[in-house]
C-alpha cells in the first residue's frame, strides 16, 4: 500500500530497504570486555598497553591505545566487509 499510494515500484522499495538495513548493521560494532589472560604475553607489548579488537569472523586486531580512531573505524569497516 505504501508503494501504491506514492506511485513507487515495489521491487525498488525492497531493494533500497535491504541496502539501508545492511548499512545500519555495519555502523555498530559489538564490544565485549574480557578479563586479561595473565598466562599469555603479547610479543613486544607490555600487558595493558594494547587493545585487542575481536572481529565477528573470529580474527582479532591489536592496536595501541593512542591509535587514531578514524583510521580504526576505516580499518574495521574494511575487515568486517570481507567476512
Amino acid at each position: 500500500m505504501f508503494c501504491r499510494t506514492r506511485g513507487a515500484h515495489e521491487g525498488l522499495y525492497y531493494y533500497w530497504k535491504k541496502q539501508l538495513q545492511e548499512v545500519a548493521r555495519r555502523q555498530f560494532v559489538e564490544v565485549q570486555v574480557a578479563k586479561p589472560d595473565l598466562s599469555q604475553r603479547h610479543s613486544g607489548a607490555a600487558l595493558g598497553t594494547t587493545i585487542e579488537v575481536r572481529l565477528s569472523n573470529g580474527r582479532s586486531l591489536m592496536v595501541a591505545p593512542e591509535f587514531n580512531a578514524s583510521h580504526l573505524r576505516a580499518l574495521l569497516t574494511v575487515l568486517e566487509s570481507e567476512s
